[in-house]
């Protein structure tokens, strides 16, 4: 029997295909579901394909997918538990005024809303995102953050909150719905379709994207881009900072307000994320024991690295470990 919580949870989707959406996500929001009801032997998710149109639409690798129905068809949206959209390149071109009509329309029906890849941009365009919390693709996360004040973007792979479930592109719909899959179906199925896609690692919602740094800064200071690529490359021996100050031709305090302008942290702070991050996909993606992974990321003591990795994570890396073990069972 579902908790009242999984109960929530849609079960009956409506995917949303905009033109040039990206197919990498489609698919990877689709095929669990499928999955799912063949490690269940039930019929436990239903889906259909949505276009404008109701004509194929065109990915982005110029592939097409047929569209069960066009929006104009009543019966587009009929017992239908959520509304996913599913985005690709172009997205601000491609958002046209019949599409945006008609999720607002749907919306009074009380239907719950997704995303995957940049389709949070169009629920955005939609009003259908205020006062959310969303994840976008992690190159249109500036942009959505200027363009709807009213959207709280998020970095993390996938956010769920409340009726809205969005997740960034590429395969990390894969992570969003296998969540749903746990909550609804149980972990032995959740792990079953982990399984069978060889997926190593379930990624939870406080996983976040991993931004090019380029990105977030552009072309304002390649002095900062530099210094964390040697932060990068020195992970297992640390430099000190007035050693990466020097490198790249600055003074402490110089490279000290750099890192404070463009990422509102000190070097050490970051330099610490950095190796904490390389130590947490040690963690869940490897064998090590603590002490070569506290090795291999710079840290003195593996008591020195655990009590730095549970203050920064909130949790310690044996317990890691452990939901790194469930993760992979559910």
């Amino acid at each position: 029997m579902m908790s009242k919580a999984a109960s929530t949870l849609p079960t009956r989707f409506g995917f949303l295909l905009i033109n040039d959406f990206t197919l990498i996500s489609m698919s990877s929001a689709v095929e669990p579901l499928r999955m799912a009801n063949r490690i269940a032997k039930k019929e436990i998710y239903r889906w259909r394909t949505i276009s404008q149109t109701g004509e194929a639409v065109a990915a982005s690798d110029g592939l097409s997918i047929n569209a069960d129905y066009g929006i104009d068809n009543p019966e587009a949206c009929a017992n239908l538990d959520a509304i996913i959209v599913c985005g690709g390149r172009r997205v601000e071109e491609q958002t046209t005024e019949p599409i945006l009509r008609w999720l607002k329309a749907a919306s009074k029906s009380g239907m719950a809303f997704g995303a995957i890849c940049t389709g949070s941009y169009v629920l955005a365009k939609a009003g259908l995102l205020d006062q959310y919390c969303c994840s976008i693709h992690w190159e249109n996360i500036a942009a959505v953050t200027d363009l709807f004040p009213r959207v709280s973007v998020s970095r993390s792979v996938y956010t769920i909150d409340r009726d809205r479930f969005t997740s960034s592109g590429g395969t990390a719909p894969i992570d969003m719905m296998l969540y749903m899959v746990r909550k609804q179906c149980g972990a032995d199925v959740s792990a079953g379709v982990a399984e069978q896609f060889v997926y190593d690692r379930i990624r939870e919602s406080t996983d976040r994207q991993r931004v090019p740094l380029k990105h977030t800064v552009g072309n304002q200071s390649e002095k900062l881009i530099i210094a964390v690529e040697l932060m990068e490359a020195n992970i297992r021996e640390p430099i000190s900072q007035s050693e990466l100050a020097t490198y790249v031709g600055l003074s402490r305090r110089q490279l000290q307000r750099l890192f404070q302008r463009y990422l509102n942290c000190t070097p050490s702070r970051h330099y610490l994320e950095i190796r904490l991050l390389r130590a947490r996909e040690f963690l869940c993606q490897t064998s090590m024991n603590l002490v070569e992974v506290s090795s291999q990321t710079g840290f003195g003591s593996s008591s020195h690295f655990s009590k730095s990795y549970k203050e920064f994570y909130k949790y310690s890396p044996s317990e890691e470990r452990g939901r790194g073990v469930r993760g992979a069972a559910a």
